[in-house]
């Protein structure tokens, strides 16, 4: 039995780097980066950031794709995927707090009026304005999980006034938890800033639309660290282009790369970055050593997700 590792972003990680990380936490085990070859039978766990067409139906003992990283939405709903593999996600903190500072920076960028001032100082103008004020300023935060609820206390730690939503009843001090969807319209309503940190699931897949982003305040910004396939792409653009929203700042799409053509790069309300928000995930890469070997005492797994609700 082995292990087969599969990431391609040689930016983020090596293939060969997590296998010499993995290998004295595995003894005695065979780690394939890649391609297993002629060892593809003998594969029983696959560890990947994104699964691949074909990968999967290539390894016909399967039992585990391990996620590095949370969101393992598109894994869970991957058709080709058989049905009695698992799935793992990794819970580390690291891109918890990334994630958070994120979001926190960039709605601190509208309140301290950053780019107006960048804007001024570059043509010699000395303008004044006022910073808004944050206990008056509501945060609403979609999806109060593991990084939604860090994500949520960072907000409320500085003295905004936040709004969470999630699917399932949450108690998180300094929140006002929301649940349900009846719910979402109207924080929707209320917040001048929005950081959704969804999952990708059968619910949450194009939930912001237009009938949906019509509950926004027309000055809010929309911040989407989630999943790209939250948002209908062509009803925020028609939002924003037509003032019924103030902005968007966006770090996951629902093609990544970005095509080079896309209305999203050169739009002047919209901050594009190239799926950054969370990068680190320092503290957790044992879990996947640890979910072998579980995996081959047939034990319960760390962070196992349930393919029916995506996560």
């Amino acid at each position: 039995m082995s292990l087969l590792i599969d990431i391609r972003d040689p930016i983020w990680m090596t293939e060969e780097s997590l296998k010499d990380y993995l290998q004295p936490l595995l003894p005695g085990v065979a780690i394939y980066c890649c391609d297993a070859g002629e060892h593809k039978a003998d594969i029983t766990m696959l560890v990947v950031v994104s699964l691949y067409p074909g990968v999967s139906e290539e390894l016909p003992n399967l039992k585990l794709v391990q996620k590095l990283g949370a969101g393992v939405g598109t894994i869970a709903r991957d058709p080709n995927l058989a049905k009695d593999v698992r799935i793992a996600r990794l819970k580390p903190q690291a891109p918890a707090q990334e994630i958070a500072e994120y979001c926190v920076a960039y709605v601190l960028r509208e309140q301290r009026n950053m780019q107006f001032h960048e804007h001024h100082q570059s043509n010699a103008n000395w303008m004044q304005i006022p910073p808004k004020k944050s206990p008056t300023t509501k945060v609403g935060v979609l999806g109060l999980g593991h990084i939604g609820s860090y994500t949520a206390r960072a907000f409320a730690a500085l003295g905004f006034e936040v709004l969470g939503w999630s699917r399932s009843p949450k108690n998180i001090e300094g929140v006002c938890c929301l649940h349900d969807e009846n719910a979402l319209p109207d924080l929707l309503s209320q917040c001048d800033y929005v950081a959704s940190i969804l999952p990708s699931t059968n619910e949450t897949v194009d939930l912001l639309d237009a009938k949906m982003l019509a509950n926004m305040k027309p000055s809010a910004i929309l911040i989407n660290a989630g999943r790209g396939d939250l948002i209908v792409e062509e009803d925020l653009l028609d939002a924003i282009n037509n003032d019924r929203l103030g902005g968007a700042v966006l770090d996951v799409f629902r093609e990544e790369p970005l095509a080079d053509d896309h209305p999203f790069w050169t739009h002047p309300k919209i901050t594009i970055t190239p799926h950054v928000s969370g990068w680190h995930v320092d503290g957790a890469l044992e879990d996947v050593a640890e979910n072998y070997i579980r995996l081959m005492k047939d034990e319960s797994l760390l962070h196992e997700t349930d393919r029916s609700l995506g996560y």
